[in-house]
């Protein structure tokens, strides 16, 4: 057996960029393990009848590499379909889910999906894909898949209407969506942190919901305020002016301490604006500040 050598210690080539798409069942586990292993061979299928009706069924021919997850699956797509991929792939995606979902008899579970798009070097294996496409750029796919943004829409929306969220790594998005290669305008995407709690992942990304729904009360809170940035340093109060939120009555004490700053949520570069629900898509509309 080979073994590449170590990190930092060897020239070697870069492998090719390789897009990737990774999807997975929202409440899989939820499911009753009796449902589990049809679940499993139904994610692909519906997924490769969207490739198909994209008119770019090639990619399940012989992808650089591929691997089914148990509740979804990851495979490598040339680059030149990334856009593709965006749009119309993942609208096709949600029509694909919502059909079936209709046709789900009561007691069935319907499947609702997320989906991750991005981009990166990956050693590729078109006659061996189920061992091939290992590297950082495939785990920061998963690592999209999983992060709180995507996770909080698609259980904010309403599951008889949309059946799909995505998110779109940010060279992704800079690359394929500002880059103008695909159809989908920037303002279809709503910019956001995505982390994933105890891995230490915390990525610029985008936001995609092909068919909106239900409440976007959520939307506040897919961004936290990152751990790392200062709360604001306030102004030193004067000698004759007492610090906000004391009061100059009584002696300081347990009781009269200052109210504490509370570093809440946020949308990343969302100030002055508010996000809305569009036909075919979430964008962010500017308002006036007042």
């Amino acid at each position: 057996m080979s073994f590449t050598p170590a990190p930092y210690t060897f020239t070697r080539e870069l492998p090719p960029y390789t897009g990737i798409l990774a999807v997975d069942a929202k409440g899989f586990t939820a499911e009753p393990g009796s449902t589990h292993q049809d679940i499993a061979r139904l994610i692909p299928q519906l997924a490769r009848q969207a490739f198909d009706e994209c008119g770019v069924g090639e990619v399940w021919q012989a992808p650089p590499f591929y691997s089914n997850t148990g509740d979804g699956f990851a495979i490598g797509v040339p680059t030149r379909l990334l856009p593709a991929l965006v749009h119309p792939f993942l609208a096709v995606l949600q029509q694909v889910l919502t059909t079936h979902n209709a046709s789900v008899l009561r007691g069935q579970p319907a499947i609702r999906l997320r989906a991750s798009l991005h981009v990166g070097p990956l050693p590729a294996d078109p006659d061996d894909p189920a061992t091939a496409g290992n590297g950082t750029a495939r785990n920061e796919t998963h690592r999209l898949l999983d992060s709180d943004p995507i996770r909080i829409i698609l259980a904010a929306a309403q599951p008889s209407v949309t059946h799909l969220a995505a998110i779109l790594s940010d060279r992704v998005f800079d690359d394929v969506v500002r880059g103008g290669y695909t159809s989908r305008h920037p303002d279809h995407f709503l910019e956001v942190t995505a982390s994933v709690p105890g891995k230490g992942f915390s990525q610029r990304a985008w936001l995609y919901v092909p068919e909106p729904s239900g409440s976007l009360l959520a939307v506040p809170r897919l961004a936290a305020r990152p751990a790392e940035e200062p709360p604001p340093i306030p102004a030193p109060a004067r000698r004759d002016q007492s610090p906000p939120g004391w009061d100059q009555s009584s002696p300081p004490g347990a009781g009269n301490q200052p109210p504490a700053r509370v570093a809440g949520p946020r949308i990343n570069d969302n100030s002055g604006q508010a996000a809305s629900v569009v036909q075919g898509g979430m964008r962010q509309t500017r308002s006036g500040r007042r």
